[in-house]
């Protein structure tokens, strides 16, 4: 009986319904059922109606008719078993092995391999299988991969680099001072530089719900026009009232920059929200604009101290952990955001975006403008960092560098520092004896007030040959090294020399001054006397000291006792004179 057009209508309804819910195997006993009803005609009338292949229909059909060979292909199978292409690893039982080998090579990063890191597709692991002599398609690869437990990931960055050994008791005192402020009710700020952003119409990551192929449309680069213009927010953080505030410059990101964001949000909330407050702790990082090291940070938060009342301690996490400090989790990814997928055209859009920055948690932000010009490379004086350390700063035992405050009044200004006196001599009067000198002490006394005219002359030839001025002030004297000589100090070091044949250390250490002095003091004290046509009896005496004991017993014999100066120049242990060659009295034997 022939099929009619009405019948293969209705089939092709029942097949368009039951097809989603059949798999390979039973559908084709479907279609076999619904063609051995239909008797002569019906496989044809079926593949028709169905879109199969009639080959389909009648497989189908025979199995129906045969229920022992539909139970031969057991349960969830939908072909007879050994059916198909064999895999590639079974036509090439090396190829996994190979492919292992290939991985472990990029795994261990050897330099050698072709596929260091595994950074190559899949096509190219699958060409440098091909090379091996195991040729397979990128599919076969893939496979084997994921088999073997391989799969696409990105790095993770879980590292932490060189941690500092006190980094953890570091975290722990930042803690307990966050608790005992708030305790004591006292504000607790955390600040930091949010990244610089440019103004105009530059992508930015996120995504927004726009009307569907209505895009916020950007510059499809983020190259930096010589006409854009680019923010600096720095952000504080009030942990305890749960507020941010932003201030946002146009200027750079400098010290001056952060410290001048601190003042503005005192003024503007921190005086309003802790009246009664006595100090201010600040928690910061050790870089950039609030750098540990900065010796402006320090100065401008010094000046904030002293005009706010405020002692200002300041707490900066360890190097390398700046993700811990709470402005950035708790103000500045919310920040982000509310600015994703949106250009900032202008600062008014940026402190706009910052303004309606609010969370579930009761977060809510103020925004302001910072149009002040801070120029990079402001350096403080010494003077002032000295200041700073004397009077300023008071640095904690554990870590000064970390932790330390402004003081709101500064400490008293230190007296000036003691100059280095002068090493200690035996006094004029005592060396002044004629058995140390050989004349008597009031001749020398005497001879030492007629040459002071000419002392006084030559010391003014000195500052017109020097200084090309005559001297302003009177002096006592030529200085030599921190200690100023008199005329009678000049002659006493003359005849220390002459009479006595002492060694220029030695005489340098009576008069408390360098022996290299000792031949310049004598040459000028000769040219003196040269010059006023003075002789004076020259020569050592019968018996000249050997030791610093033999001059002081000689000096304590003729009832001038003295002793040499602790704290003076080096004495000689021994004086190398020779008894029967006494020192000649002339410059070039001085020394």
């Amino acid at each position: 009986m022939a099929i009619s057009k009405a019948d293969e209508a209705e089939l092709a309804a029942k097949f368009a319904v039951m097809r989603p819910f059949l798999d390979e195997r039973a559908w084709r006993v479907y279609l076999g059922t619904e063609a051995n009803a239909m008797g002569y005609g019906g496989v044809a009338a079926v593949a028709r109606a169905s879109g199969a292949s009639e080959t389909t229909v009648a497989a189908g059909a025979e199995q129906v008719r045969d229920p022992e060979a539909l139970a031969a292909l057991g349960p969830g199978r939908s072909r007879r078993p050994g059916a198909g292409r064999p895999k590639a690893e079974d036509r090439q039982p090396g190829l996994r092995g190979e492919l292992g080998g290939l991985l472990e090579e990029g795994r261990r990063g050897d330099p050698m391999s072709a596929v260091t890191w595994n950074i190559l597709s899949l096509r190219d692991i699958a060409r440098q299988m091909t090379l091996r002599g195991f040729p397979c398609e990128k599919d076969v690869v893939a496979r084997l991969m994921h088999e073997a437990g391989y799969s696409l990931q990105g790095m993770a960055k879980v590292l932490e680099g060189k941690q500092h050994e006190d980094r953890d008791l570091q975290f722990g005192n930042i803690n307990a001072e966050i608790a005992r402020a708030a305790e004591d009710g006292e504000p607790v700020i955390s600040v930091d530089g949010k990244k610089k952003e440019q103004l105009g119409a530059y992508g930015r990551d996120g995504a927004t719900w726009q009307p569907r192929g209505q895009p916020v449309k950007a510059l499809s680069h983020d190259f930096k026009n010589k006409d854009t213009v680019t923010i600096c927010p720095y952000g504080i953080y009030d942990i305890a009232a749960n507020r941010g505030f932003v201030s946002v410059g146009t200027s750079c990101d400098t010290a001056a920059f952060a410290a001048g964001a601190i003042r503005r949000w005192w003024q503007d909330e921190g005086s309003l929200r802790y009246p009664r407050a006595t100090r201010l702790l600040v928690i910061c990082d050790a870089g950039g604009a609030n750098d540990c090291r900065s010796h402006l940070w320090k100065d401008q938060l010094a000046r904030l101290a002293e005009q706010t009342g405020l002692r200002i301690e300041v707490m900066h996490f360890p190097p390398g952990t700046s993700k811990w400090n709470k402005i950035e989790h708790r103000l500045f990814c919310h920040i982000t955001r509310t600015w994703r997928a949106r250009p900032l055209m202008t600062v008014a859009d940026a402190v706009a975006g910052i303004a309606a920055t609010v969370t579930s948690g009761g977060l809510k932000c103020t925004a302001v403008t910072d149009g002040n010009d801070y120029p990079r490379g402001l350096k403080i004086p010494p003077v002032r960092v000295k200041e700073l350390e004397d009077r300023h700063l008071g640095r904690s035992s554990f870590h000064g560098e970390w932790n330390y405050a402004l003081l709101p009044v500064p400490r008293p200004a230190p007296g000036p520092e003691p100059g280095p006196q002068p090493p200690a001599r035996v006094p004029a009067e005592i060396l002044n004896h004629p058995v140390l000198t050989g004349i008597p002490a009031e001749d020398l006394t005497a001879l030492a007030a007629g040459l002071q005219a000419q002392f006084e002359a030559r010391l003014q030839l000195r500052y017109r040959t020097r200084r090309g001025a005559r001297a302003r002030t009177a002096r006592s004297g030529i200085p030599h090294g921190n200690r100023r000589l008199d005329v009678t100090d000049y002659l006493l070091a003359l005849r220390l020399r002459q009479h006595l044949s002492l060694p220029v250390a030695a005489v340098g250490a009576l008069l408390g001054i360098g022996g290299g002095a000792v031949s310049h003091v004598t040459a000028l004290a000769r040219e003196l006397l040269d010059g006023a046509r003075i002789t004076l009896p020259a020569g050592p005496p019968d018996s000249i000291p050997r030791t610093p004991g033999e001059l002081l017993a000689r000096s304590a014999a003729a009832g001038n006792p003295f002793t040499l100066p602790e704290n003076g120049h080096p004495m000689p242990e021994r004086f190398r004179t020779r008894p029967d060659k006494p020192v000649r009295d002339t410059p070039e034997t001085a020394n």
